[in-house]
């Protein structure tokens, strides 16, 4: 082995280590946002749903299992989520019950629930929507990429509102197993959209000079 292969080699691996700090640093605002994103965008609907059927019980309920979320009482949090009834804080209650789980290195389980969110007609678009990303944001870590690209692509698509998240997931988990080039695709995309949100561009720049050293040699 050459010194210059070797001396790649060693700088891969130093950008590898980058990267995935990278990732643990901002990766919530794609992979563990579950808790801004049931509470802004699912919360919503919840919440609407409270209003308009006062459900006070349901509600007290919600919160009183997410307060043990945030106390770490992560079994019994579950529990309590799992338990709500009510239509409307039962789907949010299973949501925020999938992503504890996640949270709680249960990620198999906590997949489960969310494929089984997502499969449910009886649960509003937007909310199983938002169970298939989770879904995949779970699995980036660990799982083929041609799995995590199933549940996002029509995601990734142009003009889905959801295309940034999508790309950036896909754009980890190819980092992961060193598809570099596919890696650099997604970025570029992120980077190339001009609705990509501030926050998202700013670490699709830095995935950027991460990833430029790693190109193939011509």
């Amino acid at each position: 082995m050459s010194d210059e292969t070797l001396f790649r080699e060693v700088d891969e691996e130093v950008r590898q280590e980058q990267f995935r700090k990278l990732w643990a640093r901002y990766g919530n605002a794609a992979i563990g946002a579950g808790v801004l994103i049931i509470l802004g965008v699912a919360g919503m609907e919840g919440w609407r749903y409270f209003q308009l059927k006062q459900s006070e019980a349901a509600g007290d309920q919600f919160f009183a299992a997410a307060a043990l979320a945030d106390a770490g009482k992560t079994a019994d949090a579950v529990k309590d989520f799992e338990a709500i009834a009510q239509t409307g804080f039962a789907d949010l209650g299973r949501l925020r019950a999938a992503a504890e789980l996640v949270a709680g290195n249960k990620a198999e389980d906590g997949v489960k629930l969310y494929d089984a969110i997502a499969a449910d007609a009886g649960v509003d678009r937007t909310l199983r929507d938002i169970a298939r990303i989770h879904a995949a944001a779970a699995l980036a870590d660990s799982a083929a990429f041609a799995d995590v690209e199933a549940r996002l692509k029509e995601f990734a698509a142009p003009g889905n509102p959801w295309r940034h998240v999508a790309r950036e997931i896909m754009a980890g988990a190819q980092f992961r197993l060193k598809d570099y080039a596919g890696a650099g695709k997604q970025v570029q995309a992120i980077l190339a959209d001009p609705e990509t949100p501030a926050a998202l561009r700013n670490r699709a720049e830095k995935m950027s000079q991460l990833l430029l050293p790693m190109a193939p040699p011509k």
